[in-house]
């Protein structure tokens, strides 16, 4: 069973600056995965073309069951509001996705607050301080019917604010306390490995720098897990043709 988490950058390239839904399922085709975890995902954005971005990758990966979960509703970085789950077809909306060529058994969505007050951060890009708003965050939880028995697989993706983003996995973990196990969180945590691991109480079964994709310094990206399921070789950070993160992929097993 091979497993990715990908921040798509709602499918923009670097390189030229557009979003090519073409080569966002080529992309996702190459990474050949049974369970995909996408952040930063579109669905009916004017910059990514008014596409269905987890339509696209479901299709290009032969996923069985899929679901998008927005986050916001609106466009992000211009006017929007949290999104409840009871948004119109067809409204603007950006968030998560988990896409398995597995059957699924059940959803479940976790929704995580954010944090209330402004916080002045350091921006790497200007070298000067702004002050950062917070956004809404979710998490999607689906129990699978896979290949050596059912597994609860979760994807989210967390808050840039230090601190804050520990509130939320701290929150995220108590919701899933009693879940069917083994059980997989991935996501991009925007948090370093170690502490994501010491904060879930998870094993780390990836370990690879993702972030940024030209040349990754850091990991954000991960995939831990807890019950009866290991790697069985090394994980990848593979760099496609879009976003500012590697694809983090591995490859396990139940046991």
């Amino acid at each position: 069973m091979r497993i990715a988490s990908f921040n798509i950058l709602h499918g923009r390239s670097l390189d030229d600056g557009r979003v090519d839904v073409d080569r966002l399922a080529a992309a996702v085709k190459s990474l050949d995965a049974d369970v995909l975890g996408l952040q930063e995902v579109d669905r009916d954005q004017p910059r990514s073309l008014g596409a269905d971005l987890t339509s696209v990758a479901a299709e290009a990966m032969g996923a069985v069951d899929h679901q998008f979960v927005a986050a916001l509703s609106g466009t992000p970085g211009g006017t929007w509001m949290a999104a409840t789950g009871d948004e119109q077809p067809g409204s603007a909306s950006y968030g998560i996705a988990l896409l398995s060529r597995y059957p699924v058994v059940s959803w479940r969505v976790v929704r995580l607050p954010p944090l209330r007050a402004s916080v002045p951060l350091w921006s790497e890009q200007t070298n000067r301080p702004f002050l950062a708003r917070d956004e809404p965050r979710v998490a999607v939880a689906a129990v699978l019917d896979g290949p050596d028995g059912q597994l609860t697989v979760c994807n989210t993706h967390l808050t840039f604010i230090p601190g804050w983003n520990r509130v939320q996995l701290g929150r995220l973990m108590r919701s899933l306390e009693g879940t069917r196990e083994p059980l997989v969180l991935m996501g991009d945590l925007n948090m370093q490995r170690r502490q994501a691991v010491r904060t879930t109480g998870l094993a780390s079964i990836a370990a690879a720098p993702t972030f940024p994709a030209a040349r990754p310094s850091r990991q954000l990206d991960h995939v831990l897990v807890r019950g009866r399921l290991r790697a069985t070789g090394p994980a990848e950070a593979v760099q496609l043709p879009l976003s500012d993160h590697r694809a983090l992929a591995v490859t396990c097993e139940q046991f």
